[in-house]
């Protein structure tokens, strides 16, 4: 059963799941699909086209499904996804994809700060934050447990790795690889996020190894793809290694540069 309040507004289309609770105020319209045991507060607007997993909640003033601000869009059917048992924390805004890949993607067990923008055609996947007033153009792709300080700007069609953090106030218009910490104007490598790895049960030797990466990949005096090459054939392959090689080697738009001074 939806605990839904009077002064609600539900479209008769909208599909809401049992134990879903809608309260005062908020505005859900149509071709909308909210999970299980999902919390819609007062003044929260759901827009066409979003589909919202269990066990969420989305606080005053968020909009999710807006249309996107791309002046390529023409009206296409596009969706938002945002998995279970994650929080879009008050006037964040959250816009369905373009025909470019037709969906805005947040994964599960995310935390979205107050004032964030997720633009059309962002792919987040699980266990991230983004700080308050973290702003990310189109067709931006993060990966698991990256964490983004507040007031950060993401250029499009860029990447952020894995098990990643970005400092506040960086603006971020380089590919920023796995388990590194981000950080200066102009963005720079500052290190590995050790105490994010070790929180997330990362044993030392895995530590140890992905400083290894960085190093050589950073202080060896070799390009990128020479590092590559280097770290390939001399370091034992862990999935730790490989994940920055791949990362490194699929950047379209480059990594960003070395120790940050």
């Amino acid at each position: 059963m939806t605990n839904q309040q009077p002064l609600a507004y539900i479209h008769p289309e909208a599909r809401l799941a049992g134990g879903v609770t809608v309260d005062p105020f908020a505005s859900i319209y149509e071709d909308v699909e909210i999970g299980e045991g999902t919390h819609i507060m007062g003044n929260a607007v759901i827009l066409p086209g979003s589909r919202i997993g269990k066990n969420c909640t989305v606080f005053p003033g968020a909009v999710i499904g807006a249309i996107p601000q791309d002046l390529k869009f023409r009206g296409e059917k596009t969706y938002v996804y945002i998995g279970d048992n994650t929080v879009i924390r008050e006037c964040a805004t959250v816009h369905r994809g373009t025909a470019a890949r037709g969906k805005t993607v947040i994964g599960n067990n995310c935390l979205i700060m107050a004032y964030c923008h997720v633009a059309h055609d962002c792919v987040l996947g699980n266990n991230i934050i983004m700080s308050n007033a973290t702003q990310l153009a189109g067709e931006v792709d993060i990966d698991d447990y990256a964490v983004i300080g507040g007031g950060t700007l993401v250029h499009q069609f860029s990447r952020i790795g894995c098990h990643s953090m970005i400092q506040g106030g960086t603006k971020v218009n380089k590919d920023v690889p796995p388990y590194a910490i981000a950080a200066r104007e102009p963005i720079a490598f500052a290190g590995i996020n050790v105490v994010g790895l070790r929180r997330r049960g990362f044993s030392e030797e895995q530590v140890e190894t992905v400083q290894g990466v960085y190093r050589m990949l950073f202080n060896s005096g070799l390009n990128n793809s020479d590092a590559m090459e280097k770290i390939v054939a001399e370091m034992p392959q862990t999935a730790e290694r490989d994940t920055v090689v791949e990362f490194v080697k699929s950047s379209p738009r480059g990594i960003l540069k070395g120790n940050a001074k």
